[in-house]
Order: structure tokens, then C-alpha cells, then sequence
């Protein structure tokens, strides 16, 4: 595991579909690593809220890189070579691990990374490929999402996480089809919010993708589509007859009802709501917002918040492309809307 002993700069991929727990899974490894092992993070988020480089950037990762607003596998291509070369250059890590959007197939990143090698005479290195897999959602999303499939069909570690909120025969289904999509690939359960030893996910050398890929195989999949939804200062003032407008425009409703913002949350569909991911001012404070096909956490946000200050919510909610392309816009995603007074853009 320490690349230190080694010339290169060792880089692992994390891919996984929507809400399946990458960002949690590398954050967990952290704190087993030695204090002066050095991580970079290089991640590509959906919409330009940038929740899970928020959290990263509380843990002791020694940079966070990102790229915003795309997929790192297909029309960012020409980011993710710099920006590798720009880490490598100003932090000369032990280790780079990327952390790839939920729709994204690793193919082309992965030899993006193969010509990098050529490039850098071995200085920047695949290690290897790593798939979490949502052990509780993955039955369901596995029919519809293609990407899901090839995610899985096409790694060196297969992580399973959530187990614990499945009984034996649903875990020992999700298995069968695991194997099924790819037999030979290990298949390791996380400890829960502990997640794994890095010693298992580190210093694999893979041997994928040295080879071209296959013909016929997909490099992306627009299966995801994504809604921005933002609230500024609501007027605590509704009545305006006893005194003019500008005087009640000073006073605002800046923080949200938290048994409101719990209430919309429990009434998404997650058949066509996979992931909402953002920030909102609860008790006077920002909170993280990380909410995945049913189950959310609220993580206070101690880093800078100069991006809320003239908003109560910014989230990005993603889902089924056809159900939220859909005009109007379906039911259960508009009276969440409704119900938390935002605007879609």
C-alpha cells in the first residue's frame, strides 16, 4: 500500500451508480492510512453544487481537485489529463484517487490513465478499479441502467455497501447476479460506516484496459438527468398594508422548518428520484445534505458558506432522464418542490 517505496503515483478509480456510497467509502479510508500518507482527491460532480467535495474537504485529504458540471469518461476528457498532471506537479501524493460520477463507465478514463502512463513513463499509474455496488437498491436499478451493469462487469474490486439494510436472501440474490455480470472479480463486503482496509484496495496494479475496448461496449451512458433547485430569503412579512415594502424587505426567513424539509424529503419517489444532494440552513447553520433512494444524512458544513449567503436551499436532484425530462415535470418531484418553496433552474 505505500506507494512511497515506488517511483510512480499509484491512481485508483471508485465507480459505483448514483447514491451507492463512493464519497463515504474513501472518506472512511482516510483515518487507516499512516498521518503522513498523502491523498489527493480528483472528483467529478453532477451540476455545479459541490456537496461531496464540501465533505472531503473536512477530512484530512491533502488537496481536493474537481470537475464540475459533466463526465470525466466523455466530454471532460481533456480535464481530468490536466488535471492529474497539475496534482502531480503541486502535491506529489502517495496516492490519487478519482472519484467518478454515478453515470459514468470507467472505459475511457481508464485509458486515459493507460496513455498518461505512456506519457509520464510510469510516473502516473492505474492501480486499480474499484465498483460499489448499493446492496439495497442495485436489484432494482440493475434492469433499467446499463451503466449499472458495465460498472460492475468491468472492475478489480467489487464493494458491496448497505449490506446491513438487506436480509441473507436478498443479499445472497444480489450475489448470484453479481457473479453473473462477473465471476472472477472479488466481491468484499464494506463494514459499515467503516468501510474496508485499504490494504485491500491498494497496490492491485490492474491489468484492465490494456487492451482496446471491446467493440460494441459504451463508454457513457446518459441515463441521469439533473434538476438545480435554489430558495433565497423568504419575507417573514406577507402584509404590506401597515407599512411599505422596503421597509419589510430587511426582515427575511432565512433558516428552513426542519419537519418541513423531513416531510418533502419522505415524499420522493425514489423510482424516478435517485439522488438529492445540496445544502440548507437549518437552526441558524449550513448543513450537507446527502439523500439516496429513500436514506439521507444532514452533515454540519464547517467550511466556507460565502456560497449561501443569499440562499436558505441549493440542491441538485438527479434521476430516471425520461421521468424528470418529463413536462410537466411528475407529481411527486413538483409538490417537493411546492412544499419547500424553491424554484427549479
Amino acid at each position: 500500500m505505500d506507494s512511497r517505496q515506488s517511483p510512480h503515483i499509484p491512481i485508483t478509480v471508485f465507480t459505483g451508480f448514483l447514491g451507492a456510497g463512493k464519497t463515504s467509502i474513501i472518506l472512511s479510508l482516510l483515518p487507516l492510512l499512516p498521518k503522513d500518507y498523502k491523498v489527493v482527491l480528483l472528483k467529478n460532480e453532477f451540476g455545479d453544487v459541490q456537496v461531496d467535495s464540501q465533505l472531503a474537504k473536512q477530512s484530512s485529504l491533502t488537496a481536493v481537485s474537481e470537475i464540475l458540471n459533466g463526465c470525466m469518461c466523455c466530454v471532460l476528457v481533456g480535464q481530468m489529463e490536466t488535471a492529474l498532471r497539475e496534482i502531480r506537479d503541486r502535491y506529489r501524493p502517495d496516492r490519487i484517487i478519482i472519484e467518478c460520477s454515478g453515470s459514468a463507465f470507467p472505459a475511457t478514463l481508464a485509458f486515459q490513465i493507460r496513455e498518461l502512463e505512456r506519457q509520464t513513463n510510469n510516473d502516473l499509474r492505474l492501480d486499480a478499479i474499484v465498483t460499489v455496488i448499493d446492496a439495497e437498491n442495485f436489484t432494482g436499478y440493475e434492469d433499467t441502467s446499463p451503466t449499472a451493469k458495465m460498472q460492475a462487469s468491468y472492475s478489480d474490486i467489487i464493494l458491496i455497501n448497505k449490506h446491513e439494510h438487506v436480509d441473507e436472501h436478498a443479499l445472497d440474490i444480489l450475489i448470484d447476479n453479481l457473479n453473473t455480470l462477473n465471476l472472477d472479480t472479488p466481491k468484499i463486503k464494506c463494514n459499515g460506516r467503516n468501510g474496508v482496509d485499504p490494504n485491500v484496495l491498494f497496490g492491485i496494479d490492474s491489468k484492465l484496459f490494456r487492451d482496446p475496448i471491446p467493440k460494441g461496449i459504451e463508454d457513457h451512458h446518459d441515463e441521469v438527468k439533473t434538476l438545480t433547485a435554489y430558495r433565497g430569503f423568504l419575507p417573514t412579512c406577507r402584509n404590506h398594508e401597515h407599512h411599505d415594502r422596503e421597509s419589510c424587505a430587511s426582515h427575511t426567513e432565512m433558516d428552513v422548518d426542519k419537519g418541513m424539509f423531513e416531510s418533502a424529503l419522505a415524499s420522493l419517489n425514489k423510482e424516478s428520484v435517485w439522488r438529492v444532494k445540496g445544502f440548507v440552513r437549518l437552526d441558524s447553520a449550513i448543513w450537507i445534505l446527502n439523500w439516496a433512494f429513500g436514506r439521507y444524512d444532514l452533515t454540519l458544513s464547517k467550511g466556507d458558506a460565502s456560497f449561501m449567503q443569499d440562499a436558505s436551499i441549493r440542491l441538485t436532484i438527479m434521476g430516471d432522464k425520461y421521468e424528470l425530462s418529463r413536462k410537466p415535470i411528475p407529481v411527486a418531484v413538483k409538490k417537493f418542490c411546492a412544499d419547500l418553496q424553491v424554484q427549479v433552474v
